[in-house]
């Protein structure tokens, strides 16, 4: 389980309630239907591998964000470095968790998250950060429709989510997200991976870059298979 909170302003710490995940809608709860090819459709029970059905949409994010790290990784071992044409969609999430995990290697954990800073920036077009100020400053409004876009434009990287309930400064708001169990996570198996080249870095650009707090809290012990 992961709990993400977006914080209009300066926060307390954020508590998730009890969400139930990807069965379509419910009140006061936003879902979102994902790509799990287990039979219940939700995440495998601990212990289990999640399967999943990965789209178009998710490979197209995939391919996007490995091409990006892999100018900062070493070739696989024993082999020359490929130069892929971007038609290439030859990038599923286990090579995307390869080109990460070779992304940490020969470096300390701020070039890590330094790396993971810059890719994350590069994605996005110039003055785009200082536009997010202007469009999004730290409000409660802000903080709920940030965490209603985490919803289906993050589910190809940690797998099902919902915005939930939390609590900031006393004042109730839906800015928390529930990942139930993080696909990033589980097939790392790397906390390692988990912190410096996802928690801390999207903390940290969110916060510092677009001037809207988030707070991530994995449970690292719900996410090993």
């Amino acid at each position: 389980m992961v709990a993400l909170s977006f914080q209009g302003g300066r926060a307390s710490p954020a508590q998730p309630q009890h969400p139930s995940l990807c069965s379509g809608r419910a009140a006061g709860v936003i879902r979102i239907r994902c790509g799990i090819a287990e039979p219940s459709g939700e995440p495998a029970p601990l212990g289990q591998k999640t399967r999943y059905h990965d789209g178009i949409f998710e490979k197209a994010f995939m391919t996007l964000f490995a091409r990006k790290m892999e100018k900062f990784s070493d070739p696989p071992a024993g082999k020359a470095r490929e130069n892929k044409g971007w038609w290439d969609w030859g990038y599923d999430y286990e090579s995307f968790v390869d080109v990460s995990r070779r992304v940490m290697q020969r470096r300390s954990r701020i070039q890590q998250q330094q790396v993971v800073r810059e890719v994350l920036l590069s994605m996005l077009p110039p003055g785009a950060p200082a536009q997010f100020r202007k469009l999004f400053p730290p409000t409660k409004w802000a903080a709920e429709f940030n965490a209603a876009l985490t919803v289906p434009f993050f589910d190809w990287l940690v797998g099902p989510s919902e915005v939930v309930e939390v609590e900031i400064n006393g004042v109730k708001q839906k800015s928390g997200v529930h990942i139930k169990k993080c696909r990033y996570l589980e097939n790392s198996g790397c906390v390692g991976m988990c912190v410096n080249m996802c928690k801390i870095p999207t903390q940290d650009f969110f916060t510092n870059e677009f001037g809207l707090p988030l707070t991530m809290t994995p449970s690292m012990s719900s996410c090993y298979h």
